[in-house]
């Protein structure tokens, strides 16, 4: 696994050679991976004491890192919070040591690489519907 996604995030840096340097480039798929974060729920805590592992590690203000953006943020009951970050490569070391330092003692956390699979989804459907 580990030798998968350090092939990934290696093909990833390679992409994001730039054409011109001297004008920023539209951010594409190349230039970033989505990174699926599921915090579940710890059932044997209640909310409260959740809420104060949260307030004193300080996760608000550190998860995400500065400048990652959210894709989405959702809260699944009877899991826990299903975010998804999109994040440049280079970065990715910093979103796992947030999780870490931040996350793990109030949640039990997963991580997965992500990819968009709406449209394909979409003209599957169609496809299937037009039959």
């Amino acid at each position: 696994m580990i030798r998968f996604l350090a092939a990934i995030l290696f093909s990833t840096l390679v992409m994001q050679i730039p054409v011109n340097a001297q004008q920023p480039a539209t951010p594409s798929a190349a230039d970033y991976v989505l990174v699926t974060v599921v915090l579940r729920h710890d059932q044997s805590r209640n909310l409260e004491e959740i809420t104060k592992l949260l307030d004193d590690s300080g996760f608000w203000a550190k998860f995400p890192p500065e400048g990652i953006t959210v894709e989405s943020w959702y809260v699944a009951m009877g899991l826990g919070h299903v975010v998804t970050l999109r994040v440049p490569p280079a970065r990715l070391r910093e979103v796992n040591r947030s999780i870490e330092q931040n996350a793990w003692k109030a949640y039990r956390t997963e991580v997965y690489l992500t990819y968009d699979f709406r449209e394909i989804a979409r003209g599957q459907r169609e496809k299937a519907l037009a039959k």
